[in-house]
């Protein structure tokens, strides 16, 4: 079942000028690890919910969590960019 694990604080705007809110989100594994990814909301209500494929497998939440709370500006919009529906 996925967690909600970080809400990102950066907004992140895409090539045609939508602005999106960047949430990681992850799921543990049945060997115990977890991998996450990027879901990106649209601050218009016309516009699609993205998401990234995995972006890291980690060991434990508590590493899910370090890694989410490290990403910057440039890696969510990376991220925004291989987002899709």
């Amino acid at each position: 079942m996925r967690s909600l694990i970080h809400e990102h604080s950066t907004r992140v705007i895409g090539v045609d000028g939508t602005k999106y809110v960047g949430r990681t989100y992850a799921e543990c594994r049945h060997d115990g690890t977890w991998f996450a990814w990027l879901e990106f909301e649209p601050l218009e209500w016309n516009k699609p919910m993205l998401h990234t494929e995995q972006e890291t497998s980690q060991p434990n939440r508590a590493a899910v969590e370090y890694w989410a709370g490290g990403l910057q500006a440039t890696y969510l919009e990376g991220a925004l960019g291989r987002a899709h529906v």
